[in-house]
């Protein structure tokens, strides 16, 4: 017996001392990491899209900042500050790895100039792989600094460097180096905060036929001014140079990093804001079903053409999709009106809103998502799948109608800006999605 309980706690050891090891945090020194200027001295056009980028961004962003640390207050759970002070794993990687900042409530203005560039491009190209897909997973082999680079790795296979030692890598060719960070469990409660990979992973997009197959790169590295390269427009390859002097190659991935947020590019990067209108203007098709229109019945399809997970996503409780409709009969009158913004910016209630809606285990909607034990509601689109809204008209409405439907976006609840940052401090813009303005006679 004596022998048994020996063995089974050997064997305990052995596992334990396992799992320690494949959770242990990796550590490096500051010093072993280059700056993206470094590197845009050869890459200067990749740097230049990248500069202002939302990757670059990811730590300054100033709204980032400020709901990150608005989050922190009035928590008494430790359970519920392990997630709120973890937010900087993938906004400031280099920082995590390297020491400094360890949590969000640290004083983020200190972490030094390299943590400061949020995802940049040492951080990635260091990368050999990941030891889970979402919570930022990555495992890094970093260089010794400037004067020791070490390997860069990424989708060539031939590549040549003065500088640094190059070699490829197909994890930098596939979705799951997106969504290390693009895929959020709360650190203790394992609920699922943000879905953006695993909603690509069961897409058709994730297709075994690699004719059929396009990942996160495939949309979000083709696109550049003009060419919105989503799932419903043509995706042309980007043909060009990586490096100055640098041998011509079919296709050079772009390092815009396009998503839906137009705001922070709109303050400091005009261009990067209408790359990401163009990406929301192509992601859907807005349609209005005639055939149960005679008995007062107005329907709407909303269909998820251009992206390959769900719209909206990422961190859906904040971001705000929603149908506007207004409705008038000839003379102008206003019969029907949903989604229409107030005074203050904000949807009324009752609208049609595309979000997600976490609770607190207890069926109560909780805003902070450190606070989130369930999902008490996800009513989004799928990828290449529609939703349906139905309004009906009064019996006595006039046989002529006006229908305005728009499909509009915002990066996040106006209130919400406003009880962060204070009223007039900040006005998101809305941008248009999909329109429709049609005369019916009922």
């Amino acid at each position: 017996m004596k022998g048994k309980m020996a063995f089974f706690f050997l064997i305990t050891l052995i596992f334990a001392g396992a799992f320690i090891a494949c959770t242990k945090k990796q550590h490096f020194e500051l010093s072993r990491f280059i700056s993206a200027e470094t590197c845009g001295g050869c890459h200067d056009t990749i740097y230049a899209q990248w500069k202002n980028s939302m990757h670059n961004q990811a730590h300054t962003d100033e709204l980032y900042n400020a709901v990150a640390k608005y989050y922190l207050k009035g928590l008494a759970s430790k359970d519920e500050m392990a997630e709120a002070e973890s937010c900087v794993k993938c906004h400031t990687p280099i920082g995590v790895v390297t020491g400094f900042p360890l949590k969000t409530s640290d004083d983020l203005n200190k972490a030094g100039d390299i943590p400061r560039e949020g995802i940049q491009c040492d951080y990635c190209h260091s990368a050999t792989g990941a030891d889970k897909p979402y919570n930022n997973g990555i495992v890094l082999d970093p260089g010794h600094g400037d004067a020791d680079p070490g390997v860069k790795r990424g989708p060539f296979r031939d590549s040549e460097s003065d500088y640094h030692k190059s070699a490829y890598s197909a994890f930098h060719e596939d979705a799951e180096i997106c969504g290390n960070c693009h895929d959020v469990r709360h650190v203790v409660f394992g609920t699922k905060l943000e879905t953006t990979y695993e909603e690509w992973q069961n897409s058709p997009f994730n297709s075994k036929d690699p004719a059929k197959r396009i990942t996160c790169q495939g949309c979000h590295m083709y696109q550049r001014p003009g060419v919105p390269a989503t799932a419903s427009t043509e995706r042309p390859a980007n043909p060009g140079t990586a490096s100055s002097g640098s041998r011509e190659r079919p296709h050079i991935f772009t390092h815009y990093f396009v998503g839906g947020n137009s705001f922070l590019a709109h303050k400091d990067d005009p261009d990067k804001m209408k790359l990401a209108e163009e990406r929301l203007k192509n992601a859907a098709v807005l349609t209005i079903d005639d055939s149960a229109m005679k008995n007062g019945t107005v329907i709407f399809d909303i269909k998820n053409t251009g992206a390959g997970h769900y719209l909206p996503t990422g961190l859906t409780d904040t971001r705000q999709m929603w149908l506007e409709i207004i409705i008038r009969d000839a003379s102008g009158k206003i019969l029907y009106e949903s989604g229409r913004l107030n005074r203050d910016g904000y949807i009324p209630a009752g609208s049609f809103v595309y979000n997600t809606i976490f609770g607190d285990g207890k069926g109560n909607p909780v805003k902070n998502i450190a606070q989130a034990r369930e999902i008490l509601k996800d009513k989004r689109v799928p990828p290449g799948e529609s939703l349906r809204e139905i309004v009906k008209l009064p019996a006595t409405v006039s046989k002529n109608v006006t229908i305005e439907v728009r499909l509009l976006y915002r990066l996040a609840a106006q209130e919400l800006v406003d009880e962060i940052l204070g009223k007039g401090k900040i006005k998101l813009p809305v941008v248009t999605m999909a329109e429709i303005k049609k005369s019916v006679k009922l």
